[in-house]
């Protein structure tokens, strides 16, 4: 199940930010100051690497690839995001409602309807 992290490090200028992690799920929520939810991002591993589906508000979804920067122990790099193709949507939605029992109905509720629409969308 995913559990808060608490103190996330809030960025300068931006909405609050929350981060919530599990074992091949974490799922980071960007606030406005409004408090309604601005974006969110599933950083998830289906067994084929590190990847990460964003959703902001008024754009939709990108779906990227987590290239961890870690490629050699003598230099340890931002992670950086890079365009993955395809999203493996059912997967993701199936991963995220094992895992997202604990949020709060109203965000599980919105993360899981947008996943929903984009299903929808690629079906299409």
């Amino acid at each position: 199940m995913l559990r808060e992290i608490p103190n996330v490090k809030q960025e300068l200028g931006a909405g609050r930010r929350r981060w919530f992690e599990s074992d091949n799920l974490d799922v980071i929520v960007w606030l406005g100051p409004s408090g309604a939810v601005d974006g969110f991002q599933l950083c998830y591993d289906l067994g084929r690497g590190a990847f990460a589906v964003t959703w902001r508000a008024g754009l939709g979804f990108a779906h990227d690839e987590i290239d961890e920067g870690d490629a050699t122990p003598l230099k340890n790099e931002s992670p950086v995001l890079r365009p993955a193709g395809a999203a493996p949507w059912r997967e993701i939605l199936t991963l995220f409602e094992a895992r997202s029992g604990t949020l709060e109905d109203t965000l599980r509720a919105l993360i899981r309807d947008n996943l929903r629409l984009e299903i929808a969308r690629d079906a299409r």
